[in-house]
């Protein structure tokens, strides 16, 4: 922490989800001063106490509304947009948040002479027939014509505490009679701790990386679907079987299961296309050197963290003695 740092203002919108949480922890130790953009300022609460009294301010913010996004970047040194959806639903689509919203946060960045670091997804194209990889990429070929000196973060499958793959999966295999390998479980992987991620933006807002690329973050391994299920399986101790959907099959039940009012489906048409492609760091992003060591982190083990928060799923909760090794 910084005198410097103090006197200088970074604005998180989405900094109460998932993501969002651990880069305003990350920039709290450093201390900023930090505003938190969310649209309910009154269910964020809980982002306070990552930092000191008065360091991290709560500010109302819906990218939908122009005037709002302007509001909460007036005045900032940084802006960093880690607002996203995995799946669409009621009036959160993809073409609004991911590409009108992130338009809206690049204009507001610059309209306030702020830098700007936007969280994409490896995967991310303008062409691409899955909405939620097409609207990424519509969010990059935006951003890159409004601000080129943004910097832009593409991470692969991001874990860690109330992450949305591991904790799924381990929630179904309490209860389901099988878990789902979609396409045969052969998919590649590149888990990313989601705290490595966090470190990764607190360095660019420092100024320890070069501004103005896109950069790729991958975990330390390159797992398939198949081999995130057994880690998984392993450490809550649990024997649930596989069964194997070709991605016709898959894609059906996404799109059945998507019709049904009030139900959360386990996976979606839109996320079964995204399944048809690895989702690992690129050849091009290790020789260019725009990964996560480019940025000064060294990625972290899945087996290192999942330990810590996927205890509760074991049939007799964190005390249960495991089939692992000792």
């Amino acid at each position: 922490m910084t005198l410097a740092n103090q006197t200088k203002l970074v604005t998180v919108f989405g900094g109460s989800g998932f993501v969002g949480r651990h880069i305003v922890r990350a920039l709290a130790k450093r201390g900023y001063r930090i505003r938190v953009a969310v649209r309910r300022p009154d269910l964020a609460g809980h982002v306070l106490p990552a930092g000191n009294v008065g360091q991290i301010a709560l500010v109302q913010a819906n990218l939908r509304f122009r005037n709002s996004v302007d509001r909460a970047a007036q005045g900032s040194d940084y802006v960093i947009n880690c607002v996203g959806l995995l799946q669409e639903s009621g009036r959160n689509k993809f073409d609004s948040v991911q590409d009108f919203g992130a338009r809206a946060v690049a204009e507001a960045a610059r309209a306030a002479g702020a830098k700007l670091i936007h969280l994409s997804a490896i995967g991310a194209d303008s062409g691409s027939s899955s909405d939620y990889a097409r609207t990424k990429g519509m969010a990059e070929k935006a951003i890159r014509e409004i601000l080129p000196d943004a910097t832009i973060l593409r991470p692969s499958i991001v874990f860690g505490p109330e992450d949305q793959f591991f904790n799924k999966f381990a929630d179904m295999a309490r209860t389901a009679p099988f878990l789902p390998l979609i396409g045969g479980g052969k998919t590649a992987f590149q888990p990313v701790y989601v705290g490595d991620i966090a470190e990764a933006v607190a360095n660019l807002v420092d100024g320890k990386a070069l501004p103005g690329r896109i950069y790729e973050l991958g975990g330390p391994e390159v797992l398939t679907f198949r081999q995130c299920l057994e880690i998984m399986l392993a450490e809550i101790d649990r024997d649930t079987p596989f069964i194997s959907l070709p991605f016709p099959i898959a894609s059906l039940i996404g799109s059945i299961a998507s019709l049904i009012p009030l139900l959360t489906p386990p996976i979606t048409a839109d996320q079964v296309k995204l399944l048809k492609s690895d989702n690992v760091v690129s050849k091009e992003a290790e020789a260019e050197g725009r990964t996560l060591a480019a940025l000064g982190v060294t990625p972290t083990l899945v087996a290192s963290i999942i330990p810590s928060y996927l205890v509760h799923f074991r049939p007799q909760g964190q005390y249960a003695r495991t089939g692992k090794a000792a």
